[in-house]
């Protein structure tokens, strides 16, 4: 099909020439035109057939189309250019249209693929917009710009379509349809937002796999025992309304430390089956510790004002930044630890990933990253990989040079991380609490 509308691209950019030497009955011509222009018109509009219902897929699709149609009519355009001259009777003014008018339509076929795929995709960034749009006009830059644009955006249409099919074709097993409600508690400094999910993209896998999910809906900072009281009685109102005996809790980052309070503490033990905890400093954070002895008490105490005024307006009630943070101490920790002694009846898991550069993250990630490791060695960019094992362990790893930092295991910035699918990992650890019994 590419190949039929790449050559119908050709003719189009070309009815100049074609009207010029053409020696067809002029009635001819016009319905020849016509018929071209109509094609063009549904290459730009059409995005092609693809197996699940998906507007955003079909945009891609569309826009990478278009942009491999842009890039592979150059040549053969070039060369009808080039030759046209040679033709008897082709005359200076019919060549100059012929110019204007392809590279004006080649131009208008490139902006409506760019256009779609600005659409349809979640992977590009505003950086690649911006590189191209300020180096367009600059030779050999522009072109090795386009096509990482373009690649960018195929490997997103591919992955994210074989996504979406497999998602479709497993969807009647409910491979997530555990036997206790999923409850997803937040780390620090966050909050659960309907708009703007905490988890990324790994709810809505969870539930079309059959999981029924909550969430902790803890303040954004509290101090531990503070932030355990409130999940309790979030966990206590999830029960009430499903009728279920217990609950799974998948807590990320100080979410696990306020998860293992809660059922130990709080008497939550009877009333959970399995806590999972993703890249939680169980052994708490030295970085913490170097950050808040390092500052001045003035700037601590500037960020606190800041911070706890910002989130009131955000939806909390009473956020403490202070509280929340001098919890994640190493010797704050070891104080909370005989309140959050293990559960008998409690299934306890941890996993943890590592950053493999600087450059695995943004900031403040890159910069916690060099931080930890001069302080205790390998890291997500916020907790150390001793700090992260609790109860079964299990290391996550990308098969990708960047590997998996904090942000990422909650699919905090929506990508598509080479070796490492976020949605398939929490899939996965709902499969086995479902295969386990839980």
């Amino acid at each position: 099909m590419k190949i039929l509308e790449l050559i119908l691209l050709i003719v189009f950019y070309n009815l100049i020439p074609f009207w010029n030497l053409s020696r067809l009955p002029i009635a001819v011509n016009i319905l020849i035109t016509l018929i071209v222009s109509a094609a063009y018109l549904m290459i730009l509009i059409r995005n092609g057939k693809i197996t699940v219902k998906s507007f955003r897929l079909k945009a891609l699709n569309g826009g990478t189309k278009l942009i491999w149609l842009s890039g592979m009519t150059v040549i053969p355009e070039i060369a009808a250019l080039a030759a046209y001259p040679f033709c008897p009777r082709a005359g200076t003014l019919s060549i100059v249209l012929n110019v204007i008018f392809a590279v004006v339509f080649s131009v208008i076929t490139f902006l409506t693929g760019f256009i779609k795929i600005a659409v349809g995709s979640k992977q590009i960034k505003l950086l690649d917009y911006l590189m191209l749009l300020i180096f367009w006009w600059f030779p050999v830059v522009n072109l090795v710009l386009i096509r990482r644009f373009y690649k960018k955006a195929k490997r997103e249409f591919i992955f994210e379509l074989s996504k979406a099919e497999l998602e479709e074709a497993r969807a009647e097993n409910e491979m997530c349809k555990t036997k206790y409600p999923i409850v997803m508690v937040h780390g620090i400094f966050f909050r659960d937002w309907q708009y703007m999910n905490y988890w990324g993209r790994v709810p809505a896998t969870l539930i079309r796999n059959g999981a029924k999910i909550f969430y902790g809906n803890q303040q954004s900072a509290k101090s531990i025992p503070e932030s355990a009281a409130e999940l309790k009685l979030q966990i206590e109102k999830i029960l009430e309304e499903t009728g279920a005996e217990k609950v799974n809790i998948i807590a990320h980052s100080k979410g696990g430390l306020d998860s293992r309070y809660a059922i130990s503490a709080l008497g939550l033990g009877d009333r959970v089956a399995a806590l999972t905890t993703i890249n939680t400093p169980h052994l708490g954070s030295d970085m913490v510790d170097y950050l808040l002895d390092k500052c001045p008490s003035g700037m601590v105490k500037w960020i606190e004002k800041k911070y706890n005024t910002v989130f009131r307006r955000l939806g909390d009630k009473d956020p403490d930044f202070l509280s929340g943070l001098n919890d994640l101490r190493p010797s704050r920790i070891a104080e909370l630890e005989p309140y959050m002694a293990d559960v008998p009846g409690v299934s306890y898991r941890s996993c943890m990933s590592v950053m493999k550069s600087f450059f695995s993250a943004g900031f403040p990630l890159n910069i916690g990253y060099l931080l930890i490791k001069r302080l205790n060695g390998r890291n997500d960019g916020l907790v150390w990989e001793g700090a992260a094992k609790h109860g079964e362990f299990r290391m996550v790893t990308a098969s990708g040079v960047r590997g998996i930092s904090h942000g990422d295991t909650i699919d905090l910035f929506r990508e598509n991380i080479e070796g490492y699918d976020v949605r398939e990992f929490y899939a996965g650890l709902a499969a086995e609490l479902k295969n386990q019994g839980y």
